[in-house]
């Protein structure tokens, strides 16, 4: 406005007026309102000056038919025009200013023309005609989209016409899970869905239900949800790719499976009566493993024991009779010596296993020392490891041990015995030292 010369303050006489004086400058400030007309041909011939644009020269005509200032009265035409040039240049640059965008990084702009897709941008500063040639609309195709399915912000917020599904095993069960996903193809995600999440919803849920409708109940509650969710996300994926919806699925999270409410503490309980009853099978199944080796390690010791005295009763006998055989054919040919022979052998063999009692038999002497104390401890304990024995075979026929009482006087005939036993022998060797 100073470079028009234009002045703003009202109290100024020459307001809107040029530097040139003027034939009211004398008078004071205040007398009279400002010319406007003068002050709208002021402007216009400062817009010509500013264009280079002339003013044309004077009509004598209009000199002469027009009052007495008609010929001072400039063209105003000129100005108006580039006045209005002026605001359409400052109009067109602020319409192509506002076909300018901005991408964020992890965005995809979208541009339209006369309402169709025309192309896409990556990140940064793009530009496109302005309305309405052409229209944009960013996408964010790196941000991770969720729906929850069965409930809405908290599991305990439960959508039952979403959750409740049939199984093969026609049992009821209450699901909810969430799908995340992100984009793939903005375009078909703008141009292809009418409402893009309800439509992923959606199909979570019609195949989550053809998922759990070809398995048991059990399996889907307890060792198949990993299975179940993998799955569901493997046919989501083939349906919103034929749908052409510019989805991909990432991962499908099982947040609650259980039973519905209704029958909640009805399955509990049966659920409590098969984990105890494969707990008795456990336990019958371990004391099985434990009884069943023992007793077949015990048959088989018992078959060994058996095949062993076999063997020894077997292997007896026959040396037995080898030694009989070569004894005989000794025998044959000195019987005398070979009767020697086989005594010597006999008496060894008996004085091995009894207690000696050592006779002067030359000097005459009538004294026979017995000793008796030897003799009864040696038969006790012959005894007691005989009733040992019989304790032990009758324990393991599982019959009681019969008492067996040991009184000295059953000791006396086994002395008795004894005794004779020596007698002969001492008559014996008498006779062949006679010889």
């Amino acid at each position: 406005m100073k470079r028009f010369g234009l002045k703003l303050s009202l109290n100024d006489p020459r307001w809107g007026k040029d530097n040139k004086p003027q034939a009211n400058e004398g008078k004071k400030p205040g007398e009279g309102p400002p010319d406007m007309e003068q002050l709208w041909r002021d402007f216009n011939q400062k817009l010509n000056n500013l264009f280079g644009q002339k003013r044309p020269p004077n009509n004598n005509n209009n000199d002469n038919n027009g009052g007495g200032d008609g010929g001072n009265r400039p063209d105003i035409t000129g100005g108006v025009r580039a006045t209005a040039g002026a605001i359409g240049a400052v109009v067109a640059l602020i319409w192509l200013a506002s076909g300018s965008f901005i991408v964020q990084e992890g965005q995809t702009g979208v541009v339209y023309t006369f309402g169709k897709v025309s192309h896409t941008t990556g990140s940064g500063f793009n530009w496109r005609w302005p309305y309405p040639f052409q229209s944009d609309e960013t996408v964010k195709v790196s941000q991770m989209r969720m729906v929850e399915i069965g409930y809405r912000g908290n599991i305990k917020n439960k959508q039952a016409r979403e959750s409740l599904m049939l199984t093969d095993d026609e049992n009821i069960i209450d699901i909810q899970f969430a799908v995340q996903f992100k984009l793939k193809d903005p375009v078909a995600w703008l141009m292809n869905n009418r409402d893009e999440e309800d439509t992923v919803r959606q199909v979570a849920e019609t195949s989550i239900r053809e998922i759990v409708g070809k398995n048991k109940m059990d399996f889907v509650l307890y060792e198949g949800r990993d299975k179940v969710a993998f799955e569901t996300q493997q046919l989501m994926q083939q349906i919103l790719d034929r749908y052409a919806s510019g989805v991909l699925v990432s991962s499908v999270t099982l947040q609650a499976v259980q039973p519905p409410e209704q029958v909640q503490v009805a399955f509990d309980d049966a659920v409590k009566a098969g984990q105890d009853r494969e707990r008795q099978k456990n336990e019958g199944q371990a004391y099985a493993n434990q009884v069943i080796p023992t007793a077949r390690g015990a048959a088989s010791r018992l078959l060994q024991e058996a095949e062993g005295y076999r063997s020894q009763v077997v292997e007896n006998a026959t040396g037995n009779a080898s030694r009989f055989k070569q004894v005989l054919v000794e025998y044959q040919k000195a019987p005398a010596v070979t009767r020697d022979r086989m005594y010597l052998d006999t008496m060894q063999q008996i004085f091995a296993n009894t207690s000696k009692v050592m006779v002067d038999a030359k000097n005459g002497s009538n004294l026979l020392y017995l000793p008796l104390d030897k003799l009864i401890q040696q038969a006790a304990a012959t005894d007691a490891q005989a009733a040992a024995a019989r304790a032990a075979a009758q324990a393991a026929a599982g019959t009681p041990p019969a008492v067996n009482p040991t009184l000295p006087s059953d000791l006396m005939p086994s002395v008795e015995v004894n005794r004779q036993r020596d007698q002969r022998s001492r008559e014996s060797l008498r006779e062949r030292e006679s010889r």
